[in-house]
Parts: structure tokens; sequence; C-alpha cells
């Protein structure tokens, strides 16, 4: 991965599990920050469950991701 990363998600970590699955399947490589798992290992507890993920893509797959994870919340509105 290049240095050159964008966020593209911030939530709960089991609905940002599946959509680092559903990137990962569609060829896009994914940075994962933890932070209640992090903060969990090193013996504290940190961070609410509503925002204890962020998924970060590479910058050249920003909008492709963008599209996949919009299509995905617009499904679920449906």
């Amino acid at each position: 991965m290049t240095d050159e990363i964008k966020l593209v998600y911030t939530g709960s970590r089991v609905e940002g599990m599946f959509l680092e699955e559903m990137l990962v399947e569609n060829g896009i490589g994914v940075i994962k920050r933890d932070t209640l798992s992090a903060s969990v290992q090193a013996g504290w507890a940190d961070g609410a469950p509503e925002d204890t993920i962020r998924l970060f893509v590479e910058i050249f797959n920003f909008d492709k991701a963008r599209k996949i994870l919009d299509d995905y919340f617009a499904s679920r509105e449906e």
C-alpha cells in the first residue's frame, strides 16, 4: 500500500468487519483501525461502540470503495 490513504468508514465493529470483507472481495485493500480491540489488548478499554472501527483505503481506490459502500447503505434503506 502507498502512503496515501483515505478514510472510507467509521462505525461499529461488526458492520466494519462486514464492510472490510466486502471491499476485499472487490479487490480493494483495506487498513483497519480497531480502537476497542487495540485498547483491550493494551489492558484498558477505549472507544464508544458506535465508532470503534475505521476503514482506510488507498487514495486511488477511494472512489470505487465509496461507490460500493454507498450502494450497500442505499440497499439497506429500501
